[in-house]
């Protein structure tokens, strides 16, 4: 079981989100902002980042930096991927996620996150 943190600020996109990783054995903790995010980031040990595009106050960019900072892996999920280049300047530096996604594709590319991260 993987400890997640999504940060997503659509209401909708969060829950099924959250349900999806929590049917897929995963702990998840959802939270709604960039500033929330940081916070936890600090605070707590996760084994993967799950942030939106485009946030409210940020986006999930910025939380994934701070993320391999900590060693943690992030998987960007957006419905914006042709402005990814301006958000981000380069996006291949981030696993990203097209919305809409079928449930089996999140769960796909958590696993391959994670297994991607995991120790040799």
């Amino acid at each position: 079981m993987a400890r997640i943190l999504v940060v997503e600020d659509d209401p909708d996109v969060r829950l099924a989100v959250e349900h999806v990783l929590l049917d897929g054995g995963h702990a998840v903790e959802a939270l709604v902002t960039v500033a929330d995010g940081r916070r936890r980031l600090e605070a707590k040990d996760y084994d993967l980042l799950l942030a939106d595009g485009r946030l409210a106050d940020g986006t999930g960019m910025e939380l994934a930096d701070q993320a391999a900072e900590r060693g943690i892996p992030a998987l960007i999920i957006t419905g914006y991927a042709f402005i990814l280049r301006e958000l981000a300047g380069d996006p291949t530096k981030y696993r990203v996620l097209l919305k809409p996604m079928r449930p089996k594709e999140l769960l796909y590319a958590v696993e391959q996150a994670l297994a991607d991260h995991a120790p040799s």
